[in-house]
């Protein structure tokens, strides 16, 4: 007796939500290799934006992880959108399961896309070009300056201790630099800003990892000062400027996609 394979489940993959009254929808865009239809459940003028799919936990991996951010930014392109957290399944093949979970949690909604309106995420990462800062920090501390044209004609097997002690008060030269650098940008661009969050550098050379939720209105001066911080600290750093992002780093959106 032969037996028949389980039928995968399908529900509605959940991108994100918006504030919109018409239909909706983005062309075959979704998740997975179906590329499916992307469009728009809407409910008293939120809409949820997804499309279908299996109901499965999609790992994240960068092909699925560019195809979420990429559906994100196309409805970023007209709309403020609450980014809805990676894999999150309906586990409805119809619209009226995400339909549910729009009525549940309208009020939430509701508040924080009046909270998120007419504002976007900016990316800045700062990072220090490594020969062109140590060059600054000796040149910029007598006493490592000093020591360094003492040792420098010297044998190195005779003078390896003083040149560790070298690298210990670089080290923390650069500590101490990688604070200064790090609050003077931000004593920049934190007045410009809506809220900020700094997240964890990755090595010592990075001095900024940061996001700032900034006002439509004040992307022009924003970018500017960005600009003008570049113009000033691009000889010994690197700034790494990306957007207009989904505000991941100011929205957490979980959505209980279970019971409804």
């Amino acid at each position: 007796m032969s037996i028949e394979p389980e039928t995968q489940k399908e529900g509605k993959y959940i991108y994100g939500i918006i504030r919109n009254s018409e239909p909706i929808n983005y062309g075959n865009i979704g998740m997975g290799k179906r590329a499916d239809l992307v469009y728009g459940i809407i409910y008293k003028g939120i809409t949820a934006i997804v499309s279908n799919s299996p109901v499965i936990i999609y790992e994240a991996r960068r092909v699925n992880m560019i195809t979420h951010e990429k559906v994100l930014e196309e409805v970023m392109k007209h709309y403020t959108v609450l980014p809805v957290r990676f894999s999150t399944i309906s586990e409805h093949n119809d619209d009226e399961g995400v339909l549910r979970i729009i009525e549940k949690d309208y009020r939430k909604f509701d508040e924080m896309l009046t909270k998120m309106e007419g504002k976007k995420e900016l990316g800045l990462k700062v990072l220090a070009q490594e020969a062109a800062m140590y060059e600054n920090i000796i040149d910029k501390y007598d006493d490592i300056k000093s020591l360094r044209e003492k040792l420098i004609n010297l044998p190195a097997d005779k003078t390896h201790y003083q040149r560790m002690k070298i690298g210990e008060m670089v080290a923390e030269a650069l500590k101490k630099e990688t604070v200064t650098h790090k609050n003077t940008i931000l004593d920049v661009l934190t007045p410009l800003s809506d809220d900020l969050k700094i997240n964890d550098n990755y090595g010592e050379m990075m001095i900024l990892n940061a996001a700032f939720l900034i006002k439509n209105t004040s992307e022009h001066d924003f970018d500017k000062a960005v600009y003008n911080l570049d113009e000033k600290y691009g000889h010994f750093m690197t700034f790494k400027y990306v957007g207009t992002l989904p505000p991941y780093n100011f929205v957490n959106l979980v959505i209980n996609t279970k019971g409804v």
